[in-house]
């Protein structure tokens, strides 16, 4: 019997998740990736194939902004917040939630339920 590393487990959670989980053009995918000191969401179109729009840690307007590092739930706030005002303006209020093979918990709850906060639906 092989043992899987973390990151094994999570793509294969992952997989075993996105069976039944597509994004449409009137309900797009807000897919969620957390590495160790970041943590993404971009809204897809899976029928598409096409990104709709993203916000990460990364992003220079919200690196500025940052008082910690992009590893913690108060960075993770900032981006669901980010992420629900871009598909805002952009026209899309409701999504289907992708939490990337990762538990529902911490940083990516924290994203959750910010981007709910800011009007999003899922």
């Amino acid at each position: 019997m092989t043992t899987l590393s973390r990151k094994q487990q999570t793509q294969k959670r992952h997989r075993r998740l996105r069976r039944d989980l597509s994004g449409t053009p009137q309900r797009p995918r807000l897919a969620v990736f957390r590495s160790n000191n970041h943590i993404y969401a971009q809204v897809i179109d899976d029928l598409a194939q096409n990104t709709l729009c993203a916000a990460s840690t990364v992003d220079k307007d919200l690196r500025s902004t940052l008082k910690v590092d992009g590893s913690s739930c108060d960075a993770s706030t900032a981006v669901g917040e980010l992420v629900a005002q871009r598909a805002l303006a952009k026209g899309i209020n409701q999504v289907v939630f992708d939490r990337g093979g990762n538990l529902y918990h911490g940083r990516v709850k924290a994203l959750a339920e910010a981007a709910r906060k800011a009007g999003l639906q899922f």
